[in-house]
């Protein structure tokens, strides 16, 4: 029971307080957000592919081990095209009403299902890095500090570019803020359920690790890259891609500090 009390604390540190760090972007002036959207959208792009390609599925493909390789990979294909369906349900959902014909409808609406689909991928990372905080503590009390400021500073640069991605598809900056603390919350349900039955649990990680790469690949490539596609400037392309590799870099780092 006294490793729980240490578990909750500091699930609470990797989720909810790197969000509210995070969400220190929400307090500049609209005029300044404006301008530090775009560059953030770019950020979160390198974020959420470095996530998925150095961090998540690394873990996957490790805990698998190679008689089990093409079962996470096809995880990861039914994610993508699940990501898919479930955008299009989203739209048709929002154009019900049959006037969603138009491109700049139907472009509209595209970043509204971003803004759930980030929310839902990053439910399910939170929550592995509940599991991942939970088991690191288990095996050692000063592993689990380590760990839980690692996913804390690794998570804070990454929620900067979710609030960019929310405040793109039309949320508010309250809404913003309320639905991604929210959506951390499950950093601390993964955290207690580790603890409870971490053996149980600890078979599918792998492909809860893989869904969730799956949301964010589907994520940057399917709403994120054509969104900044539609700036064709020579010196606004090399801003994004300077700035997409920095999210990676900076997700390649970060995670560096956990291993």
């Amino acid at each position: 029971m006294q490793i729980l009390y240490w578990i909750i604390p500091f699930t609470l540190l990797g989720g909810v307080l790197s969000v509210l760090a995070a969400s220190l972007f929400l307090l500049l002036p609209e005029r300044q957000r404006k301008i530090a959207l775009p560059h953030g959208v770019s950020f979160a792009t390198g974020a959420l592919l470095g996530v998925s390609f150095l961090a998540l599925l690394p873990h996957a493909f490790e805990e698998v081990g190679l008689e089990n390789l093409h079962s996470v990979s096809a995880t990861i294909l039914v994610g993508i095209l699940s990501f898919f369906m479930l955008e299009k349900l989203v739209l048709w959902r929002h154009c019900h009403s049959g006037h969603c014909e138009a491109h700049v409808d139907v472009e509209e609406h595209r970043h509204k299902s971003a803004g759930t689909l980030i929310l839902i991928g990053d439910g399910l990372h939170n929550f592995v890095d509940g599991i991942l905080i939970a088991a690191a503590f288990m095996a050692d009390i000063h592993l689990g500090v380590v760990t839980s400021l690692a996913v804390a500073a690794h998570e804070i640069p990454q929620e900067v570019g979710d609030f960019a991605i929310l405040l793109e598809s039309g949320f508010s900056r309250a809404k913003a803020l309320l639905f991604n603390v929210l959506s951390s919350m499950t950093t601390v349900i993964g955290g207690v359920l580790a603890w409870y039955g971490f053996d149980d649990l600890h078979q599918y990680l792998p492909y809860v690790l893989a869904v969730a790469a799956s949301s964010f690949i589907y994520i940057a490539v399917a709403d994120l890259i054509p969104t900044l596609h539609k700036k064709t400037d020579s010196l606004d392309s090399l801003k994004q891609f300077i700035l997409i590799a920095a999210g990676v870099f900076l997700i390649t780092f970060l995670h560096g500090l956990m291993h």
